[in-house]
């Protein structure tokens, strides 16, 4: 009796190379359908440990460059890649060749191994014809791309250099770099002096932030979960510019706070460290899973207490959630295009588009005349964007101005930033903090 054949487990399938796991971060951001921070953690999940630095800078820096890129590479298309993963794959091959230290031939024997990972069989001597032909003639492509050297969409760059004449050329190049590792330190759980001490003991070095007074800046990235104390809630990441909420709206003790759109938490665990004697904090937000970011990092930071409540619900419709006592102070940090933050996502100048402004422009608008009400007659309200579009910013508060008697402006006296007909404009700077934007107001008591 003849024995049936012995099945042999099949293979397991090679995993995928860094560049292909880029690339289809990279495809569905190219596409404006989705954001890095949506896409890559879960490539990074199938991305070996040691890889997952390079997985990152390739994803992000890619996106970063990708609007220069497309249009170095041009001549040496016949028409775009119909594929979003070769068009990412050949973006992430160009970022590798013109930005990064990889040998060339490496980058490119990699990139055209992940077209073969990918299933694109058929199209390996086409990205690796293209990769060749662009160390070939890298010179003469570059002179021809001289117009999109910014890396930033047309409307945009337009934009700010409507907004900012002076100040748009620095403010590309901050956008177009790397932003540092800032943390917050947890002033509950000693000083920012002790903090950089502990740092230094294990070889960390870090700078004082320079107005924002519990702010460390990293010489060089870290992993952040591995710093001293970090997982006992010794500090927080958070920039220097979004520190200044806290300070600005300053509450005092026994005071009622609403953190609007406070989600993943960092303004609102910094209020409650800044003044611990609050009498209530409601942490609100839209999205609940979101508000679930906002229960870990005060769980982290060691804040939870029943003064704090933590809110899924829209700041537009306040009957959904609002119990009818009035605040004393507010924190709007209002939606917005994310534009003094394009280094730290650099997809925003993929995903956003100009139509987007006149939209968050009216949401904001929207916010304000919803919460305006719940504030007491005294009571202040800090509206925080960061932004660096006029419309979002200082063109909101005086429209806001404009239709409420009972709103007055608190000037913001301050050694940072550039004062405005409204409010305080932050932009982003190399080394240094985000672009950001703080207007203050004040309800006229017995208006």
């Amino acid at each position: 009796m003849s024995r049936p054949p012995v099945r042999r487990p099949a293979a397991p399938a090679r995993p995928l190379n860094v560049r292909a796991l880029a690339a289809m971060a990279l495809a569905p951001v190219l596409a404006g359908k989705e954001s890095l921070s949506s896409s890559l953690p879960p490539l990074q999940e199938r991305c070996a440990p040691a890889d997952r630095g390079l997985l990152q800078s390739l994803a992000s820096g890619s996106a970063r460059q990708a609007w220069y890129y497309r249009d170095v590479l041009r001549p040496l298309l016949q028409r775009p890649p119909n594929d979003p993963l070769i068009d990412a794959l050949l973006v992430v091959g160009a970022y590798q060749l013109l930005a990064l230290r990889i040998p060339d031939h490496a980058a490119i024997a990699e990139t055209v191994e992940a077209v073969r990972q990918l299933g694109k069989e058929k199209l390996t001597g086409f990205v690796n014809g293209v990769l060749r032909s662009l160390l070939r003639e890298r010179e003469t492509l570059l002179a021809g791309a001289e117009g999109s050297r910014h890396a930033h969409p047309v409307w945009l760059l337009k934009q700010l250099q409507a907004d900012w004449p002076e100040h748009w050329p620095e403010i590309v190049a901050a956008n177009n770099e790397i932003s540092p590792v800032t943390l917050r330190v947890n002033r509950l759980q000693g000083s920012r002096e002790a903090y950089r001490e502990r740092l230094e003991a294990i070889g960390i070095a870090a700078q004082p932030c320079v107005f924002a007074p519990d702010g460390l800046r990293l010489d060089a990235a870290s992993d952040v979960r591995s710093l001293p104390g970090f997982a006992e809630g010794s500090c927080a990441v958070q920039d220097e510019a979004a520190q200044l909420a806290a300070l600005l709206l300053a509450p005092v003790p026994g005071a009622r706070v609403l953190d609007a759109c406070a989600a993943p938490g960092g303004k609102t665990t910094h209020l409650l460290e800044v003044q611990p004697e609050l009498a209530s904090l409601l942490a609100l937000d839209s999205d609940a899973l979101r508000c679930r970011r906002i229960d870990e990092n005060l769980q982290r930071l060691r804040l939870q207490s029943e003064r704090v409540k933590v809110v899924a619900g829209d700041g537009a419709k306040p009957a959904g959630w609002w119990n009818g006592e009035a605040f004393d102070s507010i924190l709007l940090d209002a939606p917005c295009t994310a534009t003094g933050v394009i280094r730290r996502h650099p997809d925003i100048k993929l995903l956003r588009k100009a139509e987007d402004v006149a939209q968050t422009a009216a949401l904001q608008q929207k916010l304000l005349a919803s919460l305006w009400p719940l504030l007491k007659p005294g009571g202040r309200l800090l509206y925080a964007t960061c932004s660096l579009l006029k419309t979002e910013n200082e063109n909101a508060i005086a429209v806001f101005l404009a239709g409420n008697a009972d709103a007055r402006e608190v000037v913001i006296e301050a050694d940072w930033g550039y004062a405005r007909p409204h409010g305080r404009q932050l932009f982003p700077v190399i080394g240094g903090n985000d672009g950001f934007y703080y207007a203050l107001l004040e309800k006229v008591a017995g208006s």
